[in-house]
């Protein structure tokens, strides 16, 4: 499958339909600068992203977005955390190995001198129960994403 990023790249992904638990007790942390670009990854997020460390510095968070995720979730992200605030939601994040494992994420602009120069990613364990709730909510969001892409002014 390929999947296009909002930046315009595009890459070849697996996708398969196999999650992989997220494990009790743990975090996955991680920074970016201001424009996705990973700058630290904690063990927690190597461990379930499949990457090395070495493959995730310098790349773009978006390489864990599954296809699965609406871009309306991503927007209303960076709305949020370029205005200076905290975002809380639910991610699908997908695997290198096509596998995906949802998370609750939080993130924090990080602001020095009055300016942001990157954001905090705080992921824990999700509830079960919102997890589902947003497997529907996020079929019907991307339903819709796909059919304003077929007849955007209607």
């Amino acid at each position: 499958m390929k999947i296009q990023y909002y930046d315009g790249s595009t890459k070849d992904i697996n996708v398969l339909d196999k999650e992989v638990p997220y494990p009790d007790g743990r975090l996955i942390v991680s920074r970016t600068d201001t424009k996705g670009i990973l700058t630290h990854c904690n063990p927690s997020f190597v461990s379930m992203s499949g990457y090395t460390k070495e493959e995730l510095i310098g790349q773009n968070h978006y390489i864990l977005r599954h296809p699965d995720m609406p871009a309306a979730t991503f927007k209303d992200l960076w709305d949020t955390i370029n205005k200076g605030q905290k975002w809380h939601g639910y991610v699908k994040n997908l695997r290198k190995d096509g596998a995906y494992y949802w998370v609750l994420a939080t993130v924090i602009p990080n602001v020095r001198n009055n300016e942001i120069i990157g954001y905090t990613s705080v992921r824990r364990k999700p509830s079960r129960k919102k997890v589902n709730e947003c497997i529907a909510l996020y079929a019907k969001m991307l339903e819709k994403e796909q059919e304003d892409k077929l007849c955007p002014t209607c």
